[in-house]
């Protein structure tokens, strides 16, 4: 038996997967960090953090699943997307990494703006420009730090530092590339045109690969300490949104999921490049060879139910524990007792900004309608809807494009949620169905790491092979109707608000 392993490095912790070549979970382990925030809108983490986690979890998984280390054939890495990390002459890290979700470039993107033009931007790298890519974020710190700058020798995104800590290489892949804003996305390769638009030397990155092929094997002294063989094998891999999607079987056309982690995704695969003029969504090349995907991204989905959960619940995290149950579990309880709608209360989750559709680094979330009849539960079911209205945004845009999608799959943490779930078939009006296997990122990595070892004879029929549809919630005619009028509101809602947002951010 062939063994394989997924690692996906996440914003909120690392979780390193050990698979069989069926699919199946032999062992599994998670570390947590920290998420810096050194002013309001700022995002920042250690990437030694990562490399500890990582280094920990590898060791852990190999030691407790008792598998010959000859037999792990090849490891796939997943992680958070457009992450900047910088390397000196000695490869060590100068400065915290700025993460997706830091929201300071605001400056940065207007330069980017009158170096090129929007409608260039868009045919060159899919995307206009954008505050949480990365070029922006290498602009900053060449303006406001810039002895770090001239310290730099190499620039990594966070899955490819992890890379080079496990083989020495730097490199990337098309899909996590997409994100940096330097890529020609249909061409696949860096653009020569931003970067010297952008006077950013090429050598600075690493190669880009597809993100099934091999990229290098591990370090004698990596696989010493983890347990595993040199001769391993690390593949291109994927961001975590494209390695979902593998790991979700998310990779023909008519395809799509819906991802509630941190961040809110709606994603859908397509073999032809398809790129919105205005800019509303992201398209990126994706895992699969010769295909892309189009994105839609909310920023504080997942994240406003934490920040939610971690300020004003702290009584069910104490009962969570009693019972030794997932708080969510308790949370999902009481919101399923409050009525669609929360009695007219909205909530917009623009807690850090917001992409899309509105690219806009100023907006904060707002509790919208409270009243003296409103208790907890109703504020804990208007987060979550207002998240579901948010990604109900992304995927109008999508069906504007003439994406056409016959079926949604839901992962990553809020996917678990039968409530969140009845909510995204309900303002998508449409059957939102889960897979059987919950492991998401970490098996997308893992499976393109069985494309490059030639495991698998290709990303579509390992997916075949491995995936299984499990759970599927269709939409309840009432609550649709419903949230329909709702979601027309909270539309309106930003753009009655989107100039005082602006005046808030001057003050």
């Amino acid at each position: 038996m062939n063994y394989l392993i997924g690692i996906d490095v996440g914003t909120s912790a690392t979780k390193t997967v050990l698979f069989d070549e069926k699919g199946r979970v032999i062992a599994s382990a998670s570390r947590e960090y920290s998420l810096y925030q050194p002013q309001n809108g700022w995002a920042e983490q250690n990437p030694e953090d990562w490399r500890e986690a990582v280094l920990e979890t590898l060791t852990q998984v190999v030691a407790e699943s008792g598998v010959k280390k000859e037999a792990v054939k090849g490891i796939g890495i997943s992680g958070q997307m457009h992450g900047l990390v910088m390397l000196d002459e000695k490869n060590e890290v100068i400065r915290p990494s700025i993460i997706w979700c830091d929201q300071r470039t605001s400056a940065e993107v207007e330069d980017m703006g009158k170096l090129i033009p929007k409608e260039r931007w868009i045919e060159i790298t899919a995307n206009p420009p954008l505050t949480g890519w990365t070029a922006a974020k290498i602009l900053w710190v060449r303006k406001h730090e810039p002895e770090n700058y001239g310290r730099c020798r190499h620039i990594l995104l966070p899955k490819d530092y992890i890379r080079y800590v496990l083989t020495g290489v730097y490199a990337t892949d098309v899909s996590d590339a997409s994100g940096m804003q330097l890529l020609d996305v249909p061409g696949r390769c860096w653009s020569k045109e931003v970067l010297n638009k952008l006077d950013i030397d090429q050598e600075l990155l690493g190669k880009v690969y597809e993100s099934c092929e091999v990229t290098g094997t591990l370090l004698p002294e990596i696989a010493a300490r983890t347990g595993l063989s040199a001769d391993t094998k690390v593949a291109g891999g994927a961001g975590d949104n494209a390695a979902a999607a593998v790991g979700t079987g998310v990779v023909k056309d008519g395809t799509a999921f819906t991802t509630i982690g941190t961040s809110g995704v709606v994603f859908a695969h397509s073999s032809q490049v398809t790129i919105d003029p205005k800019g509303r969504v992201h398209t990126c090349c994706c895992a699969v060879p010769g295909a892309w995907h189009v994105m839609g991204v909310t920023q504080g989905a997942g994240l406003s139910l934490k920040w939610f959960k971690d300020n004003f619940c702290q009584d069910y995290v104490e009962e969570a524990s009693v019972q030794k149950i997932d708080v969510y579990d308790l949370i999902n309880r009481d919101v399923s007792q409050v009525e669609a709608g929360s009695d007219k209360l909205i909530y917009l989750p623009y807690l850090m900004g917001e992409r899309t559709p509105h690219l806009d680094p100023d907006c904060r979330g707002v509790f919208f309608g409270l009243s003296a009849i409103h208790t907890r539960k109703h504020m804990l079911r208007a987060v979550m809807e207002g998240v579901s209205y948010s990604l109900s945004d992304c995927n109008d845009i999508l069906k504007d494009m003439g994406i056409q999608v016959g079926e949604m799959m839901a992962c990553g943490g809020g996917g678990k949620s039968q409530v969140w779930r009845q909510m995204l078939a309900d303002m998508y009006d449409c059957q939102v169905k889960t897979v059987a296997q919950t492991e998401g990122p970490a098996l997308g990595a893992a499976i393109l790491a069985g494309v490059g070892c030639g495991i698998f004879e290709s990303v579509e029929s390992a997916c075949d092979a491995l995936i299984f549809q499990d759970k599927t919630t269709g939409p309840e005619e009432r609550q649709a109707g419903l949230y329909k009028k709702y979601h027309l509101l909270y539309k309106q809602l930003y753009e009655d608000l989107k100039d005082s947002y602006k005046k808030l951010a001057a003050l």
